[in-house]
């Protein structure tokens, strides 16, 4: 690092250990900040229901079911139905994480370098992806458990 020349190309150490120094000090916040990031995006949490209280859905950071819980009109209502409300309070939950997501890495690392907006990226890819065709579907029945 050249720093100010002292006649003839000389380097100046004190300049080189001043830009040392503040580069050494952005490391050291960029490293506090990816770690409240990480902190925070840890310990999220969204709990949704779906629009008719049929269901309600707690997933964590990485969109897992963390807890169901199930209205007690469910019984009055046909398995699929149940079902689907089930899939959709889990996709409504998994679009508020990645929102809240997306928040927490504006806050504390903020949008304006490449590894922020390709965390950004990612963490919204792996919330929003659309579910495999069918996935939602019933599978054949096994024989095994209950069914009506």
């Amino acid at each position: 690092m050249v720093s100010g020349a002292l006649g003839g190309g000389v380097l100046d150490p004190d300049g080189a250990m001043d830009q040392m120094r503040a580069w050494k000090g952005r490391i050291d916040k960029l490293a506090a900040d990816t770690k409240a990031m990480s902190d925070r995006l840890q310990e999220l949490r969204v709990t949704v229901s779906d629009d008719n209280g049929l269901a309600e859905v707690t997933v964590d950071s990485t969109g897992a079911l963390l807890d169901l819980r199930l209205g007690r009109q469910v019984q009055r209502y046909a398995p699929e139905v149940v079902a689907q409300a089930v899939m959709d309070a889990i996709r409504r939950a998994k679009g508020q994480l990645a929102e809240r997501s997306q928040e927490i890495i504006a806050e504390t690392v903020g949008t304006g370098s490449a590894a922020a907006r390709a965390i950004a990226e990612r963490v919204d890819r792996q919330l929003r992806r659309d579910p495999e065709p069918g996935a939602g579907e019933p599978g054949p029945y096994g024989g095994h458990g209950w069914r009506r």
